[in-house]
């Protein structure tokens, strides 16, 4: 990677940790899970409204670095729109493209707690369906 190209990846994620997407609670959110490192301190708490198995509606709060921080944004404009399905099929490969390899693989708990807490947040949104339709 060219040194502009990696500056532009380090002011993208800056961005994203000055100016968080879809940042704040959710109050009619069908599920809100909280996931994170309490050793580290990074938190996020992902919120979501789910219409016809697809993301309708995504929020998210949370403290800790800039990389956990910037991720869970990224995450939450990546997914909003997508079958649950197909979210639960990303994986860290995702997040290599939009936060850039280096930072991946050198604070892989840190970039993927938002795409964690997400699909933490699908299965609890599908257990709870199945508990509530019997079965």
């Amino acid at each position: 990677m060219s040194l502009e190209d990696r500056a532009a990846q380090l002011e993208y994620v800056l961005d994203h940790f000055t100016n968080p997407r879809n940042y704040g609670e959710m109050p009619d959110a069908d599920v809100h899970v909280q996931g994170g490192h309490e050793g580290c301190g990074d938190i996020v708490r992902i919120y979501l409204k789910i219409t016809d198995g697809h993301i309708e509606g995504i929020s998210f709060t949370g403290e800790g670095c800039t990389i956990s921080q910037a991720a869970a944004s990224m995450v939450t404009e990546m997914v909003s729109g997508m079958s649950l399905e197909a979210v639960m099929n990303l994986d860290y490969r995702t997040l290599e493209e939009e936060l850039g390899e280096e930072l991946v693989k050198t604070r892989p708990r840190c970039a993927t707690l938002g795409l964690d807490t997400v699909k933490a947040a699908i299965k609890e949104y599908q257990a709870l369906r199945m508990a509530s339709d019997g079965g």
